[in-house]
């Protein structure tokens, strides 16, 4: 395709050759996160997607990367054979880009120690030191008239790019599952696969940010009300309709309904082939654009595949909506429609997150064999469709769990790129890399956004309420408990109660929990230590439960001895557990650095 995909690190020797003058490479990266959180970055994802690609290619000694051609095909998603004269878009950017950064470091960033800085005529951004105060001592103060005219001048710059270039802020739908009108229970699968493409589909075209799919399954089903439906998913118009297929035939109806008045936009009919569904899908996402007037853009695709090989991928993608503890079934579709179709790269690319499920729920047993096949599958949708997200998601979760951070932490990031409208990659990236890695901070950034894009998943909540805890904010982290599925809901309150020092408050609360791996600690910390002691025993649960109630009669060598043994689960669950405030007793204690550095986590 003419070039390298975002996780693959080459020629390493040119990032310890590379000249840094008067700054570190971390220094770059704090200041490039302070630069893309401001407001200015943090309400346009394309500029923020095209300065972190100018400054990581920048810091990886990358340089010979930093053409037109190359950041076309990476950030725009151009064709690699796009034509550089008659498509000026990189150009364009980079002059808003210049304009952007110069407002920043006008406004909110003018204290800032270190500037970046986009040349004139080349994409190399070079880090500046600065040292204000002691510059503006040594030299005699300026005119004010030429400060003024300075700072117009910058800010006319700034603003007129800005009128030139400026993007709304995204319009945000939901698609809620389609009806399935055969009244068979055998076909839902058909309706809600329809439903999750047109959910895909949708979330490729610029100005527009659909609902994941975990928030509008949340109504299947229901009596819907649209008004209040476009409250709870914070969505400003609606798709519904309904799918009926028959022997050969489909036929689907939607509507695109605008939340604020109930009013109907847009409804198309289609009553085709089942084998014309993928132009189906294209009519719709084309009536959904013509009715809110937006531009389809470039990074769409389109995919072609037999109904066959369409119809298992379908059956691949149901349980995923229903439970995303049960990716067994998931994988035996998977492969059957690659079977039938040896090169529709989103079935591999399913294959690969359905390993990834499988990883997560497995212990020390089969792990590696499932993760050769997660990494194999990922990296041949990746090699069928450079332009993937779930494909690169896949992979980071590969790297994660081998301790390869830095790659993880790309293929994240390019994940997130290339499918920020679904919940997936920010969540995955948050509690298989951040949280592990000790960035609690970070991660809850992070399911913020996972929040906003899917507000009604459970799952993102779990999460999100697990992260809050690890940061000791209670308060904040009992809000999001309710919102959990019932087994993580129990948990996460009693360990809120836990941490407000709220003791029998915690013990009434876990009693009721599934697993007693908090229950073993409560007791421990009530002073119950004979009730506490029968949980540890191995047949009562497993590495955590034993960890916690070492951990809650404040026994350091046992709860190490059980750390020691928890360590076959790998990186990505022990550096989560270490993160828990209930093990904060042993954080500066040597031995947990050697156990971190056996598991191959970085020392804190």
């Amino acid at each position: 395709m003419g070039f390298k995909p975002l996780h693959r690190i080459e020629n390493k020797s040119n990032l310890k050759a590379m000249p840094y003058v008067g700054f570190e490479p971390d220094a770059a990266r704090r200041q490039l996160e302070c630069v893309l959180e401001s407001p200015g970055f943090a309400r346009n994802e394309r500029m923020s997607r095209f300065l972190r690609f100018l400054v990581e290619r920048r810091l990886e000694g990358r340089d010979d990367e930093l053409k037109e051609s190359v950041i076309g095909v990476e950030v725009f998603g151009r064709r690699p054979d796009y034509d550089l004269r008659r498509d000026a878009i990189v150009r364009t950017e980079a002059g808003r880009l210049r304009a952007r950064l110069s407002e920043y470091y006008l406004r909110k960033g003018n204290d800032n120690a270190l500037v970046i800085e986009l040349p004139k005529g080349g994409y190399v951004p070079a880090f500046l030191p600065v040292h204000r105060a002691e510059a503006r001592r040594s030299r005699k103060p300026a005119a004010p008239w030429l400060w003024l005219g300075i700072a117009v001048t910058v800010l006319l710059a700034a603003t007129g790019w800005w009128w030139i270039g400026r993007k709304a802020p995204p319009v945000t739908i939901a698609v809620l599952p389609l009806d399935n009108l055969s009244h068979d229970p055998a076909d839902d699968y058909f309706a809600d696969g329809l439903t999750d493409e047109l959910i895909r589909n949708l979330s490729l075209i610029d100005g527009l940010a659909p609902r994941s799919q975990t928030s509008s399954f949340q109504f299947k089903g229901k009596p819907r009300n649209v008004r209040e439906v476009g409250k709870q998913l914070a969505a400003d118009y609606i798709l519904e309709g309904s799918v009926l297929r028959a022997g050969s035939q489909l036929r689907v109806n939607v509507q695109l309904i605008r939340v604020r008045d109930d009013f109907p936009l847009w409804s198309g009919g289609y009553h085709r082939e089942l084998s014309d569904v993928f132009a189906i899908q294209d009519e719709i996402s084309r009536g959904i654009v013509n009715g809110l007037r937006l531009k389809l853009g470039a990074g769409r695709r389109r995919y072609e595949t037999s109904y066959e090989a369409y119809d298992l991928y379908l059956r691949a993608r149901a349980p995923a909506n229903i439970d995303r503890d049960l990716p067994d079934s998931s994988i035996g579709f998977y492969r059957e429609a690659i079977a039938k179709d040896p090169s529709f790269a989103p079935a591999y690319a399913g294959l690969a997150t359905a390993y990834a499920l499988r990883s997560g729920a497995l212990m020390d047993r089969d792990l590696g064999g499932v993760m050769k096949e997660m990494r194999s599958a990922a990296e041949k949708a990746i090699q069928l469709d450079p332009l993937l997200g779930e494909a690169y998601d896949a992979l980071a979760s590969v790297y994660a769990r081998e301790a390869q951070w830095e790659q993880s932490e790309k293929s994240f990031r390019h994940a997130i790129e290339l499918g920020s409208s679904t919940s997936s990659s920010y969540t995955d990236f948050a509690i298989l890399l951040l949280l592990p890695l000790g960035r609690v901070d970070e991660a809850i950034r992070q399911l913020r956004i996972a929040e906003k894009t899917d507000p009604l998943s459970p799952q993102v909540h779990a999460a999100l309420g697990s992260a809050l805890l690890s940061a000791g904010r209670y308060e904040e982290a009992a809000g999001h408990c309710l919102k959990a599925l019932e087994s993580d809901r129990i948990e996460c309150l009693g360990r809120v109660r836990l941490g407000q020092g709220r003791i029998n408050a915690a013990i009434q609360i876990l009693a009721a929990a599934p697993l007693h791996r908090w229950l073993g600690y409560a007791y421990a910390r009530a002073g119950r230590r004979e009730d506490a002691e029968k949980l540890s025993a191995p047949e009562r649960g497993g590495f955590l439960q034993r960890i916690l109630v070492y951990a809650g009669l404040g026994d350091k060598e046992r709860t190490l001895e059980a750390l020691d043994r928890m360590t076959v689960l790998g990186p990505v669950r022990f550096g989560r557990t270490l993160t828990f405030p209930e093990l904060a007793f042993l954080r500066g204690d040597p031995r947990l650095r050697a156990l971190r550095k056996k598991v191959s986590l970085p020392e804190q």
